[in-house]
């Protein structure tokens, strides 16, 4: 029950942060560049719970006699499906080869998964907090050390010497994008989902690992369960902090020391769903919200991306002038509330209510679209 709470309102909050415009409140826009917000928690969130979902789900796979290699068709062809959604959304409605976006939220859920999943079923524990150290440190090294080509005097430009460290453009993994996905990029000269900031992402998903591991084997102990899921978030966000004074907090690069922030934040938020859900049992009717969006994630999300692209794109005649649906619901709602702030936290809310009813017509028919 915590775990599709704690996904729920993951996937409400992305809902809601994804329908607010520029003029919403500062904690429902992503930090511009370095820093963070309650808006960049939400991603790192569910590559979290992406990992401690697998373990159950691998689990109960492996005790109805399914082999390790077995599965691995069922998570490639999984990861592939959720990598092409992902694409579909990115070019809707009109599919331009030229200018297709490659990166994007759903790709590197599906990265995540993927690596996530193979390493869960053929690593042992010490190999996968291995795996963690050398994403995160190496990372860091990739970021701090290597010449970013084109930019010094060289032929590379050193961060922190040659050019500023983590630059917005002048960065390894904004050149590495433009080398290999020139004009497939969400910002034309870099990308918020680049695939070098996916190695470091990983490590969210395999610290998911391990706290679903935590679950399995300590569920028989619940107050040891919280002890250690609350003493490892609160030890995660501490390194997180100290590292971010030389590796700043940055979800557009997903820095190693964002990785230890939001993961020890996520385990923290768990843990509290945990306590209040499945040990002291308070399952009152306000979870059906949050149930209808966990246990249809993938639906409600890929649903609530199509919808608000088609709300803007597409445009008819009303009263005289041409319109599209998100004008005309804004111009008859929101926009008498004089606050701006609050106009767009209202519309905001609204169009999550709207993708909530569309989930909650398939959760009320137990209808639960499985990839």
């Amino acid at each position: 029950m915590s775990l599709d709470v704690f996904r729920g309102l993951t996937i409400l909050l992305m809902i809601v942060v994804n329908a607010s415009g520029e003029g919403s409140f500062v904690q429902l826009q992503h930090s511009a560049w370095n820093g963070w917000t309650l808006t960049d928690l939400v991603f790192p969130f569910f590559l979290f719970i992406t990992g401690v979902s697998l373990t159950f789900s691998f689990a109960s796979r492996l005790k109805d006699d399914e082999s390790r290699l077995g599965l691995l068709p069922h998570i490639v062809r999984r990861s592939a499906i959720i990598f092409a959604i992902g694409l579909l959304i990115n070019a809707f409605p009109r599919y331009h080869l030229a200018t297709w976006r490659i990166p994007g939220v759903l790709q590197r859920i599906a990265l995540c998964y993927l690596a996530g999943s193979v390493l869960y079923l053929w690593t042992g524990v010490r190999t996968r907090w291995a795996v963690i150290a050398g994403l995160l440190v190496g990372y860091w090294l990739l970021m701090r050390f290597v010449p970013v080509p084109g930019f010094g005097v060289y032929g590379g430009g050193v961060p922190g010497v040659d050019i500023p460290l983590l630059d917005p453009d002048r960065n390894l993994v904004a050149w590495l994008d433009r080398r290999l996905m020139w004009g497939h990029l969400y910002e034309r000269v870099r990308d918020p989902e680049g695939l070098l900031s996916t190695l470091p992402a990983i490590a969210n998903t395999l610290f998911g690992v391990a706290a679903g591991e935590w679950i399995r084997g300590l569920r028989g102990d619940p107050e040891k369960l919280l002890r250690r899921l609350v003493a490892a978030g609160v030890a995660c966000v501490a390194t997180g902090e100290l590292w971010s004074v030389s590796f700043p907090f940055n979800k557009k690069l997903w820095t190693s020391s964002y990785v230890l922030l939001t993961v020890g934040l996520a385990m923290i938020s768990l843990a509290a769903c945990y306590w209040l859900l499945d040990v002291k049992k308070r399952r009152g009717g306000w979870t059906v919200i949050p149930l209808v969006f966990g246990t249809n994630c993938i639906f409600a999300y890929a649903f609530s991306e199509f919808a608000a692209i088609a709300s803007v794109t597409f445009k008819f005649h009303f009263d005289g002038r041409l319109v599209n649906c998100e004008n005309l619901i804004r111009s008859f709602t929101f926009d008498h509330i004089s606050q701006p702030q609050l106009s767009e936290l209202g519309y905001a809310v609204f169009y999550a209510g709207f993708c909530w009813f569309v989930t909650w017509l398939l959760y009320r028919r137990k209808i639960f679209l499985k990839i």
